[in-house]
């Protein structure tokens, strides 16, 4: 394929993983009101204690703060194309550990009822690029 034909869909991969992480740590504020799904931060840190609850609660805690700070770094660099690669697939194995959770303590309906699996899969595709078209990836190879 050549640059040209995977531009466009590319650039739609990276948006549409960077929008969705970005939607669940809105959701995680408030910011989607009745449309949410946790709400707020307490909710969230009751539903991180729930898919990790094989782990210390200490480490709950910390990974519902650790996930959110990553949910918003790793999006901000895909829509970017900003270290492209690299957000990709630490976007990618980030949903894999969330899906794998999920999956762990509530059963394998969960993470695909909301397409984690399918997250993780299409980061780790775009991952797989060499090229990133209309990122800064490029502009700065350019320079």
């Amino acid at each position: 394929m050549t640059d040209q034909k995977v531009q466009y869909p590319q650039l739609f991969l990276r948006l549409a993983i960077a929008v969705t992480m970005l939607s669940a740590v809105a959701d995680r504020f408030g910011f989607w009101g009745e449309n949410s799904s946790w709400g707020n931060w307490e909710n969230f840190e009751k539903y991180t204690r729930k898919i990790t609850s094989f782990l210390p609660e200490s480490l709950s805690v910390f990974s519902a703060y650790s996930a959110t700070f990553l949910e918003i770094i790793f999006p901000l660099m895909l829509i970017l194309g900003f270290k492209t690669k690299i957000s990709a697939y630490d976007a990618g194995f980030l949903l894999l550990i969330f899906a794998l959770s999920m999956t762990i303590t509530l059963g394998p309906k969960a993470p695909l009822d909301y397409s984690v699996w399918v997250g993780s899969a299409a980061a780790f595709l775009l991952a797989s690029h060499e090229k990133y078209s209309l990122s800064i990836d490029n502009l700065i190879k350019k320079i």
